[in-house]
């Protein structure tokens, strides 16, 4: 049975107070971090004791320090300076659900490592495993991973758990959304049973995750900062019904008057990511996508691009909605209400991380009414929806109304007198303004047909006037008479009956 007992945990929030190393400290300190949240707080000094942990809290609340931290720390006894691969087995293993989360996790255990001994890495798919098998070989202590990935190098043996000691299971939920259980189940398979502590951390708790957490976690302490699938209070959430044609229209018209400089667009499919991508780019926004068609190269690209504040808008797939801690992004906007509510609360996590305040608007159509239904049931409270007041201003692009016509003949895009010229040149009766005088007609042809008076029969004209020889008695001038040969014999004559 799951254990909740937060009270008397720890009466601290300040770093300087927990019972890290020096090396963590000095860590944290260049890091800036100084006060913890209260996800750091509670389930900090229940990891270093020792226990399994089944952690809930807001995303973006800080749960990678929650159990980074700890586990260095637990892990410094193992710390050699040894190059024997041998030496650095892996006693901790950090599970993630997508590729971008496991680089962003493995970055920060490198920061809280980088005045310890200890060594990390990560292995993720959509990329050559050649570099990750090396650096596998050469021993690591902490591997952050994603599951799909990391079963291809246990088969292939360049990856050997019977050593782990620490076991993390990070935005559980979403692995088992994407069906990872099995391969979740098959991993778990390989580590040591005994003397194993396991922590599960997730931002939402259904029925399948405490159903995991009692098959795979020993007597785990339950840790709640937050009411399960609570949004964060500092969010500025606004729900705008409109039609379809009206979304980008309605996002420009946010970022000019809510004066924002960057902002997360999700869309639930891949196609309408891009799609959506390429049309904000044309109306004037600096914008890169980011969903699973992309490589994991073009996707990595993608990313630091909006974190160096290179682009403007991210439009992404929900595989952006977990995790990504990318600090000070002012706006998260929601083009396609999700298919699943609980998506909905990882979305808008991408702002008003850390305490900051953000902006959520939810785009709404009159087709989403079970979905907006949906969303209710899993925010316990009655949602209001808005109506967006448009400024004045034409539509940039084509907008077509799906009767392959334009809706408006005029639509400010820069294609227009193009378009114009084509009609001209394939409908000249339709050119704007006087055109050329018209040639002269001749009346003749306007006149209607007249019978003419009954004449005698004549021969035709071609009978008129004979050619001369034309006609050899009544025998075509055309034929060729029978050549006359000579012949040797005379035939003879009939012979007269007597």
């Amino acid at each position: 049975m799951l254990q909740c007992d937060n009270t008397g945990l720890m009466s601290t929030t300040l770093y300087s107070d927990l019972a890290l190393a020096d090396p963590l400290k000095r860590a944290v300190a260049d890091m800036g971090y100084e006060t913890m949240t209260p996800i750091q707080a509670q389930a900090i000094p229940v990891v270093l004791a020792g226990q399994d942990v089944m952690g809930a809290a807001q995303t973006g609340t800080g749960k990678t320090a929650a159990f980074s931290l700890p586990l260095l720390q637990r892990l410094l006894k193992h710390e050699t300076a040894s190059l024997s691969p041998a030496r650095h087995p892996v006693r901790a293993l950090v599970l993630l659900p997508t590729r971008e989360l496991a680089v962003q996790v493995a970055d920060q255990v490198k920061q809280y490592a980088k005045y310890t001994q200890l060594r990390s890495a990560v292995v993720f798919g959509g990329m050559d495993m050649k570099p990750q098998v090396e650096e596998l070989r050469k021993g690591v202590e902490v591997l952050v991973a994603t599951p799909g990935r990391l079963l291809d190098h246990i088969e292939a043996k360049t990856a050997v758990l019977n050593q782990v000691e620490y076991v993390v299971l990070d935005e559980a939920d979403r692995m088992l959304d994407i069906g990872f259980l099995p391969d979740l189940q098959r991993i778990l398979s390989y580590l040591p049973k005994a003397g194993r502590t396991t922590l599960l951390f997730s931002a939402t708790f259904s029925p399948e995750i405490k159903r995991l957490a009692e098959s795979y976690l020993s007597n785990p302490i339950l840790i709640e900062v937050a009411r399960p699938n609570a949004t964060a209070s500092t969010v500025e959430q606004h729900f705008y019904l409109l039609d379809d044609e009206d979304k980008r229209r309605a996002i420009r018209q946010v970022l000019r008057d809510k004066q924002l400089r960057q902002a997360f667009v999700f869309c639930n499919s891949k196609l309408g990511t891009a799609r959506l991508a390429r049309a904000l780019e044309r109306d004037g926004l600096k914008t890169t996508a980011l969903h699973g068609d992309k490589s994991q190269d073009e996707r990595l690209k993608s990313l630091q691009a909006f974190k160096d504040g290179e682009v403007d808008l991210l439009v992404a797939t929900d595989v952006a909605a977990r995790g990504l801690d990318i600090k000070d992004v002012p706006a998260v906007f929601n083009y396609d209400v999700p298919f699943n509510a609980e998506d909905y609360v990882h979305r808008i996590g991408r702002t008003g991380r850390a305490g900051a305040s953000g902006v959520a608007v939810t785009l709404v159509t009159k087709h989403d009414q079970r979905l907006m239904g949906e969303l209710e049931k899993l925010l316990k409270a009655k949602i209001e929806v808005e109506h967006l007041a448009f400024e004045d201003e034409k539509p940039h692009g084509r907008q077509n109304d799906g009767r392959r016509r334009w809706r408006e003949e005029e639509t400010g895009d820069a294609r227009d007198s193009a378009r114009r010229e084509r009609q001209e040149r394939r409908h000249p009766e339709q050119r704007r303004g006087p055109g050329p005088a018209a040639a002269p007609v001749d009346p003749f042809f306007d006149r209607p047909y007249e019978a003419t008076a009954e004449a005698p029969e004549q021969p035709p004209a071609w009978e008129k006037n004979p050619r001369p020889g034309s006609t050899r008695g009544g025998v075509s001038a055309n034929i060729k008479p029978k050549r006359k040969v000579a012949a040797l014999f005379k035939a003879p004559e009939a012979s007269e009956s007597p």
